[in-house]
Parts: C-alpha cells; structure tokens; sequence
C-alpha cells in the first residue's frame, strides 16, 4: 500500500480559544472572499462517549459553527490545479485517501495485458448548515464508470433505495407512537463494499507514487463513479444488520426492523443515510454499537433534515416542509421579488398545445418543471398544477410559461407549507379517489387523483393521466379507483411490517355507478369495453381487502389532485389533507 504525502507549507494557525472577546470592534470591514485558515483545535465537549469511539456529534451552537466557518474556503475550486494552491482542500484529500488506506481498498500493481484502466478524478464540494453556513470542505475520489463495460467489469448493478412514500410513512408511525427519529451517516460507505470484479483505476490526480508513477490501482473495494458499487455496499449493509438479529421488510427492501418484547426498532435506508427509532432507548444504544462495530459512522442527532425534506420533530407531533428548498428555487429563477398569489392554478385556465402561441426557451421551462417536480416530495398543494404543466414540455409556449410563473408566485407566499403528522389520533389506513372526465384539452383523456391516509395523516397521494379515453364518467371513476387501489395494497403490505394488518380498507369515491360495478360481476354493454386489468379492483374487494364507500363530492379530498378550484374551495381543502404553517 502506498503511502501518498503532499508537503504543506506551514501556515499560521489560530484557534478559537486565542479569541479575546472583549477586543472586537463593533464594525469590522470583511473581505467577500475570505482568506482560508484550518482550525485545528476542537473541543473534545463535540465528542460522543470515549474519546477512542469514532462517532462525532453534527450538532453545535450557533456561535461555535459561525467561528469555525470562519477557517473553511467559501469557494469550491474548479479543478485539481486549484485545489493544490489551498492547504484547506489538500487536507480534505489526504482525508479522503487516509479512509482509502484504512479499508485497504486498492493495491498498486502493474496493468495486466489485455486490461485497461478507468480514469479517475476529484469532486468538490462545500458541506453546509441547514442556514447555509460551511462546516466543512469535502474531496470524493471517483472513478469515470462511464467507461465500464457490462459484462466485463460489471455484472447486476441493482440497489434498492427507500421511496418517499416509505419515509413518510416512517414519519406517521414514529409520530403516532410518539418516539424520536434519529439520523447517521456512513463515511466513505461505497468503501466498504466487496466487489469480485477484476478492475483497475489510474492513480488519483494529484497523488501519484514518484517511485511507480505508471503503475495503476487494483480495486479491492467498490469505489464512488462505479456502477457496481451502491449494489456492494447495500449488500454488505444488510448482511450485517441480518447477522445482529434485524430482518428485512417483506416489500421494502430498504426497511430493517428489530423486534423485543412489545418494542420495535426500525431502521430506513437511503443509500449511505439512514434513519432509524424505536419505543426503546435501549434498542437505539443497540444499533449504534452494532453499526460502530463495522463502519465508521457520523451520529447526526435527531432527524431534521433528510432527501431534500426539512423535519421538525415537535413534543405533537412531526412537520414537514421544504421551505430552503423553495427559497432557493425562487432565487435560482429570479422570483424572489415577485408578487404572490393565493391559488397555483387559476379556475378558468384553458391550458392546450395553443400551436399559434409564441415559443419559448425549452430548456428553460423544463428546469422549471423539474424543481418543481421535486418540490412535490411534500407539497400535495401543487401535484396537480405541476403535473398539468409538465404535459407541455415537448413544445412550450408562452401561455404554458405563465402558468408554470404562477406556481412560483403561489410558493412565494406559501413557502413555509408543509405536512403535518399529529400525535394525537387514529391509524387507521384510508383512502380517497376522483378523477377529472375528459379534462386534458390536449387528447380528452381523463386525470386520475388519490391520496392514502393513517389517521389524519397524509402519506401518499398520486396524479396521472389515464393511458385510455374514457367514454363515461363511471369508467373513468372505475379506473381512477384502480390506481388508488394499487397504492392501498401497497401501504397495506409496508404496514405488515410495522404490526398493523388492515383489512376492508375504506376507498371513498363520490361515484355511485363505479361503486355497483365493482359489487356486480355481471358484464353488460356499459362495462365489457373496460380493459380486463382494471377489474382487479372487483377481485380485492370481493376478497375483504378494500371497500368502496359513498362520500359527498363536498368532502372528497381526491378533488386537489384532479382538477383547479377557486381560492375558498382551494384553501379547504389543502387545510383537510393537513397541511400547515407550522411555527415552533
């Protein structure tokens, strides 16, 4: 293994103890592009337990992240030749190959014949505070697996990852029972994954052996740009969680729980971050000695900030927004002074191909739609408006961009919005579905909308166009009711895992004629041109597992997902699927 230096020249150092604090000025002049210092004195109060341990604590005061962001480059350089001029960014690579040594991921050796080796390079990157504040300069070394070749220096590639559905549910369980969700991270993980595959690497850009400077890195361990590497890791991951007793999800591959007694433990898995909680401390302590066993990890307190989504974990309840999300999107698209509005989508919009309009920026307008498309994660407020929007990407036109604006100026009045899950009431699994007859201008096909519940909690809710033109209202509901169907056995089979076992599942849907087709199995002149897959619905209802019920279109909260409304009827109805402005 060989042993990569790079002479730094010696800088001075100042520490946050040499401060004196009564000798500042009350105005200072600050340089905008800050000279770079390393803080190398830490206090030992930001470690968790013996100072041995290899878990660090994320979480520090205010002041004590403002002064130690105060010694980190503000600025990400370009490439290597930029990186080696600051003693900041160099310390941060030798971070990066010291871990690279410890795994003992590669061996210098000399490229076979007939063998080619993938070329490498460095990322960078600044990591911040949720306010915005560097805490700390990151190097990732990554091979261009862009020129692997299947079969030869890759086989399977797949690697499950939790859906957004599955963490939100997550989320309403942990709020139900009233425990806290913690989050760690893994350092380096894609270092501990095994991979079998003969595979060769150049030497890393600005570190090359002067004794073999020719010579090329054997992979014993996946590395970051491989395509193989995330299926390695998740590999070696659970391996070890089923070796110390966890068992996997029955339909979520990325869902590891613990059962002792009456108290579960459960752990959810997004590539390297995971979350996890449980009923029992004790359990929580478990799980940390058992993953510091093997990997290096970072314990990151409670969870408040996970896949883009900004969780508040309050003594009622968990709240759950996207508000730096929005603020930087309406900054990023200059938005940031414009005036707001009350409603995404205005009531009359006549949204069609409008072949006669004037053409607009393609590429511009797709970014658009997919910020926005991200932004739907947790706001069931805007799905449909978006959703509607993005059926005009192909070919944009000045009428599509204004209402695309409109979405903007809605969030910038509504940026703090988000979803709420109560400690407080049932958990009960239930469930809404409408559909739009006819509404797309673009092919007359219907939109269908549902949105799933535990208790007053929203988990999941879905907006599509149908695939077929629906010739009536009643065939439009029935299939509408279809998808909302799939989704149900899907939240029915997750909740399996979590003790729950909910049968007759109630689908309210506002359509008597779609409710009397799925009783009747008797094909009649108004039902045999609805495609056989559709009628699986009949069939898990005749098995107990869903129910149509009867609702009021007053109280059918499906409505947002399918069609526009005026400002009362919006505002109810986005107050019903719980979404909040919630203040701590």
């Amino acid at each position: 293994m060989p042993t990569f230096v790079y002479i730094l020249a010696s800088i001075h150092t100042t520490t946050v103890q040499d401060f004196n604090y009564t000798n500042l000025e009350n105005e200072v002049d600050v340089d905008p592009a800050p000279v770079s210092r390393t803080l190398r004195s830490l206090s030992q109060s930001n470690i968790i337990g013996s100072l041995h341990e290899r878990v660090t604590r994320s979480k520090s005061t205010n002041t004590n992240i403002c002064l130690y962001s105060c010694f980190l480059p503000q600025t990400v350089p370009n490439n290597i030749s930029e990186a080696l001029k600051d003693s900041s960014w160099i310390k941060a690579m030798q971070e990066e190959l010291l871990q690279f040594q410890i795994q003992n991921v590669w061996t210098l050796v000399d490229l076979p014949e007939g063998h080619y080796a993938i070329g490498t390079r460095w990322l960078y990157r600044n990591k911040s505070h949720e306010r915005g504040i560097v805490l700390r300069n990151k190097a990732r070394l990554i091979a261009q697996g862009y020129t692997q070749e299947e079969g030869i220096d890759y086989e399977e590639v797949f690697a499950p990852v939790a859906h957004l559905e599955a963490i939100r549910l997550f989320l309403a369980y942990s709020a139900y029972m009233n425990f806290t969700v913690y989050q760690m991270d893994v350092k380096c993980a894609f270092l501990y994954g095994v991979i079998n595959d003969e595979v060769y690497v150049q030497q890393p850009p600005g570190f090359e052996d002067k004794d073999f400077p020719h010579r090329v890195m054997k992979l014993d361990k996946a590395l970051y740009g491989l395509h193989q590497a995330p299926r390695k890791w998740y590999e070696t991951l659970s391996s070890h969680l089923m070796e110390n007793g966890f068992k996997r999800g029955r339909i979520d591959q990325t869902l590891f729980l613990k059962k002792k007694d009456k108290d579960l433990f459960l752990v959810q898995i997004y590539v390297d971050d995971i979350i996890f909680g449980s009923t029992s401390k004790e359990l929580c302590k478990e799980y940390e000695a058992i993953m510091q066993s093997k990997f290096q990890m970072s314990f990151m307190g409670e969870m408040n900030f996970f896949l883009g989504l900004q969780v508040t974990q309050a003594q009622d309840g968990i709240f759950i927004n996207q508000e730096k999300y929005i603020k930087k999107i309406l900054k990023k698209f200059s938005f940031e002074n414009v005036q707001s509005i009350r409603t995404p989508l205005d009531k009359a919009h006549k949204l069609e191909p409008d072949e006669s309009g004037k053409h607009v920026d393609q590429t511009y307008y797709r970014s658009l739609i997919g910020s926005l498309m991200y932004l739907t994660a947790s706001r069931p407020d805007i799905m449909f408006a978006v959703c509607l929007c993005a059926r005009y990407q192909a070919n944009p036109k000045e009428s599509h961009l204004q209402a695309v604006k409109r979405i903007f100026r809605y969030l910038k009045g509504k940026a703090a919005l988000g979803l709420w899950y109560p400690k407080d009431g049932n958990f009960e699994l239930h469930a809404y579905t409408d559909s739009d007859y006819g509404g797309c201008n673009l092919d007359r096909k219907s939109t269908s909308g549902g949105c799933q519940f535990l208790g007053p909690r929203l988990i999941s809710w879905q907006c599509k166009k149908q695939t077929n033109v629906s010739v009536s209202t009643a065939e439009a509901e029935y299939i509408a009711a279809s998808a909302c169907c799939s989704q149900v056995l899907w939240c029915q089979n997750q909740l399996l895992d979590y003790g729950f076992n909910f049968l007759k599942t109630p689908i309210y849907i506002d359509n008597t004629t779609a409710i009397f087709i799925t009783s009747n199995p008797v094909q009649h002149s108004k039902t045999k041109h609805i495609e056989i897959r559709y009628h699986f619905l009949r069939d898990n209802s005749e098995k107990g597992l869903i129910v149509l019920v009867q609702v009021s279109i007053e109280n059918q909260l499906a409505d947002l997902f399918t069609k526009a409304f005026d400002q009362g009827r919006f505002e109810h109805l986005v107050k019903a699927i719980g979404m909040i402005n919630y203040e701590p």
